[in-house]
Order: structure tokens, then C-alpha cells, then sequence
């Protein structure tokens, strides 16, 4: 049954689900174990059957495990389901090397992808980030060739700046942009949205429980095996005080009904018609909670007392994970 709103990406996008499903958790990466391939499929299958669209992937993510997992999730539907998929991060045995954006390399990705996917047309295509190595124009350029060659039906870009946004864009229309976006981490608000929305690309904002934070379940000091601790904003004082604004989030989510998480998904819901929570699961048992979030609302008030608690630079630290 189908119960997501349904958005043009971008001013003159394709239409898809206003929720969007990222699939990275469901394969190993960064050494991390995969998940139970026949729930990850069943996932994406409940994902499509409730109207969720969007499906994220990359061609690093599981060496290829996880396009080849979605690729069997589609089979026989194809038509359901707008994949997105990022190319150029190189990995080795867990670990990132960097990245390779050659024309003659994202050529050699995108015929694995389709293989992989099982698929004639990748609907989103997208450079994971952009770095200097190669120029801008040959990458951007490359992917405005896949398209007119069929391979590609629209041009994304992933965790860049404002100004490499623009430069893209006059290359070719950007259709989506992704990028991390939550209650703890809004410095895009500053240059990079306000671009996007002036340039009419859809945004796809991916981490809104920022790593766990904004979940509620997090306590002081974390487990020494966790990979939280490689990063500031889960370490010491950091972290205490970090939770401290979580407990806003939580006193309101108790007052309304639902998890922290959930509000932290609604929150990134409401911030425009423009932008698109993307939100990575690998069971099926998360389905409707994420689907009710998309339906939450927020008085003024309410919206005014989560901006206040996690106005930019209240939380403290950084986090960063390779994509």
C-alpha cells in the first residue's frame, strides 16, 4: 500500500518518494559485517511495495555486495524502484585509499554497475565527492556522455562545496545533490543549500541522526570498541555536552509520542519541499516508524525550541565517515 508523498527532485526532476531508503548499512564496509542478505532484500521489496522509491547505493559499497543485493531486491520490477548510485571512492580491504574520477575509470565503473544491477540505465549517477585530481569539467563531463549515451538517466553529485555545486551545474543540470544533513549538523545552511534551492536541485540528506547521536541511546562514555571514538564530537566533554541538547530532543519525542529518531527524521522532512530524508535501513521492523516520521509536524514553538538547542555550533566536534 502506498502512503509516501511523491516529489520532483529538483525543479525539474523525476518524481520520487519523499523518503528515500540508503542501502550502504545492508553490505560490509569499513570492515563491518554485512547484514542478513535475504532481510536486506525483503527490506528494499517492503521498501518498494509501501511506495518508497529511492534507493541509494554505491559501486564501493561491499566491493560491489551491495549492488548486486539491490540488483536482486529489483528483479522483475524495475519500474518501481529510481536507483541512485555514487562511483570513485577506491577501497581496499576495508579501508579508503582515495578516490579515482578518470573519465576512462568511471566509464570501466558505470558497465559494472549495470551488470551488477542487473539494469540497462542507472537513474541517478553520481561522483561520491569531488577532489582536484581530476577537473571538474572531465568528470561532470563524462557523466553528461553516459546520458546521452543512454546509461545514465540524470546527473547527481555528492558532499561538495557551494561553489563546485555551481560549476557542476553549468556543466551540465544537476538533478540531486546529497549530502549530510540533521539537527547537529547544519552548516550547509549557510552557503550550500540556499545554492541548491537557487539552482532548483533536490537535495538528499543522509545521516539526520547524525551517527547515532540524535537517537537517545547513546550514554557517556561509549563502549572502547566503539568507532564513535575515532571522532571529537563523541569523545570527553564533547560528548556529555552533546548529550545534554539530546535530552531536548528526547523530552520533546516523549511529549509527542514518538522516538527521538523519528523527530530527527521529521525535522530534516520539514525544511522543504526540496529536500529528501534518506534514511539507510536493513530490516524490515524499521519500516513504519520511518514511514510515520514523514507524516510528524511541528508547532512554531516546537520547531523554535529544536532550532534554539541545536542552532549552529551548539553541538561540539566533528564527525566524518568516508562515503
Amino acid at each position: 500500500m502506498e502512503n509516501i508523498t511523491k516529489i520532483n527532485l529538483g525543479k525539474n526532476g523525476p518524481l520520487v518518494s519523499k523518503l528515500g531508503l540508503g542501502c550502504m548499512r545492508m553490505s560490509s564496509v569499513w570492515g563491518s559485517k554485512a547484514n542478513d542478505e535475504n532481510e536486506s532484500i525483503a527490506t528494499i521489496q517492503a521498501a518498494l511495495d509501501s511506495g518508497i522509491n529511492f534507493l541509494n547505493t554505491g559501486d564501493f559499497y561491499g566491493a560491489g555486495h551491495n549492488e548486486l543485493l539491490v540488483g536482486k531486491a529489483i528483479k522483475g520490477r524495475r519500474d518501481d524502484a529510481f536507483i541512485s548510485v555514487k562511483f570513485g571512492a577506491i577501497f581496499y580491504n576495508g579501508q579508503w585509499l582515495g578516490l579515482d574520477l578518470r573519465p576512462i575509470a568511471i566509464k570501466n565503473f558505470i558497465n559494472y554497475s549495470l551488470v551488477r544491477l542487473g539494469i540497462d540505465t542507472i537513474d541517478l549517477y553520481q561522483p561520491c565527492r569531488l577532489d582536484n585530481s581530476v577537473p571538474v569539467e572531465d568528470v561532470i563531463g563524462t557523466v553528461a556522455d553516459l546520458i546521452k549515451e543512454g546509461k545514465v538517466r540524470h546527473l547527481g553529485v555528492s558532499e561538495i562545496t557551494a561553489d563546485q555545486l555551481r560549476k557542476a551545474n553549468s556543466i551540465h543540470p544537476v538533478t540531486a545533490l546529497e549530502i549530510g544533513y540533521s539537527l547537529a549538523d547544519r552548516q550547509i545552511e549557510n552557503d550550500l543549500l540556499p545554492t541548491a534551492k537557487e539552482l532548483g536541485i533536490g537535495v538528499v540528506a543522509f545521516a539526520n541522526t547524525a551517527e547515532g547521536l540524535l537517537t537517545g541511546d547513546m550514554k557517556a562514555p561509549l563502549p572502547a570498541d566503539s568507532y564513535h571514538n575515532h571522532f571529537s564530537r563523541f569523545q570527553g566533554e564533547n560528548l556529555v555536552k552533546n548529550l545534554e541538547k539530546v535530552e531536548v530532543l528526547k523530552q520533546m519525542a516523549g511529549d509527542k509520542g514518538y522516538t527521538p529518531t523519528q523527530l530527527a527524521i521529521a525535522w530534516v522532512n520539514a525544511q522543504g519541499d526540496n529536500i529528501m530524508p534518506l534514511v539507510s535501513m536493513s530490516r524490515r521492523s524499521r519500516l513504519p516508524e520511518n514511514i510515520q516520521a514523514m507524516q510528524i509536524e511541528f508547532s512554531a514553538d516546537e520547531m523554535s525550541t529544536l532550532n534554539t538547542a541545536f542552532a549552529q555550533g551548539a553541538i561540539l566536534g566533528g564527525t566524518y565517515l568516508q562515503r
